[in-house]
């Protein structure tokens, strides 16, 4: 990171939040200061980087489909915060049958092999 000469992201958000602390953890916060390019929003980190407003952005993976941005992977070991998301079937569901149907959908290799491949981890 110190090597890049901008970075994009959005320091009020649960991921810049995040990016502040390992930047603390590493002690290059006030390296990091003057090459920070703060976004007004998540959405925006992914267009100032294809745009070049930005040499790096670093942002959830929900923006992993944003033209002109390469994913160049997660942070290292353990800088590394895993996103965990759990799927369970409300007791009042109408779609019971569907819902079971989607979340033995995600276990199966085929959609294993998609998630891993939209650069995330399955459990």
């Amino acid at each position: 990171m110190l090597a890049t000469p901008s970075i994009a992201f959005l320091p009020a958000s649960a991921a810049g939040a995040y990016i502040t602390k390992v930047f603390d953890r590493l002690g290059i916060s006030e390296e990091m200061k003057a090459k920070t390019r703060v976004q007004a929003a998540p959405a925006a980190i992914a267009p100032a980087v294809a745009k070049g407003e930005a040499e790096l952005g670093v942002f959830l993976t929900n923006v992993l489909i944003a033209p002109g941005v390469d994913l160049i992977g997660p942070f290292p070991g353990d800088l590394q915060q895993e996103l965990v998301f759990a799927s369970a079937v409300a007791a009042g569901s109408k779609e019971t049958d569907a819902a079971r149907a989607l979340i033995d959908y995600l276990k199966t290799p085929t959609a294993t092999a998609l998630i891993k491949a939209a650069g995330m981890t399955p459990g």
